[in-house]
């Protein structure tokens, strides 16, 4: 039986709904059909109390970033608030100090906004939101920023393009850490168009 991982989400305010709710669903579900429980999964806030998300959504995090147990799995959504969390020096040392520790970092979206910004994609392929592309590249000069790719997997650092590749890129993550057959259970389960191609123009999901 494969060993518990803790996927730790940070949650902020206007962070973008799918981008956190997305592979919150896989990684909570995944293996449970085959009686497994590979992943936990909490949603992780700068501070005490609820966060509001994009358009109102508002969630209730299991933990601040005081007070979060060790995490496996690191993953930064995007949305309007990567904006504003930009400047938040706090945030942004916890998010290079739980990333040293992490056997995996993953974005979403603009979640790789904050990546960079904390050094994290130095040397680095990387994608983003397409509406944040140029933004990315000033941000994190080093890093190679291709725009085609659903997401982009360094090793320890994956990210993945706007909303709806989280949900794939999380996907990508079960199919790497548990095989395909459970990858494939998740997608099944979800009824998801689960796109494997890191080529945004060339569809290949099941």
């Amino acid at each position: 039986m494969p060993e518990t991982r803790h996927v730790g989400v940070l949650v902020f305010d206007e962070a973008e709904v799918l981008d956190v709710a997305g592979p919150y669903e896989v990684f909570s579900i995944a293996g449970r059909r085959s009686g497994l429980e590979p992943f936990k999964v909490s949603l992780v806030a700068p501070r005490e109390g609820s966060v509001a998300l994009r358009n109102g959504f508002v969630v209730e995090p299991h933990h601040t970033i005081e007070n979060a147990p060790p995490i496996d799995l690191l993953l930064i959504p995007g949305g309007y608030g990567t904006r504003r969390e930009l400047t938040n020096e706090t945030l942004l040392e916890w998010i290079r100090t739980r990333a040293a520790k992490a056997e995996l970092v993953l974005s979403v979206c603009t979640g790789s906004l904050l990546l960079g910004k904390a050094g994290l994609l130095d040397g680095l392929a990387a994608t983003t939101h397409h509406g944040a592309v140029d933004l990315l590249r000033q941000i994190s000069p080093s890093s190679l920023v291709d725009p085609r790719e659903r997401f982009i997997d360094n090793g320890r650092v994956i990210t993945s393009a706007g909303v709806s590749a989280g949900v794939d890129m999380a996907l990508h993550v079960v199919d790497r850490l548990l095989g395909e057959e459970l990858a494939l259970e998740a997608a099944h389960y979800m009824e998801w168009h689960w796109d494997r191609s890191r080529d945004e123009s060339a569809d290949q999901g099941v």
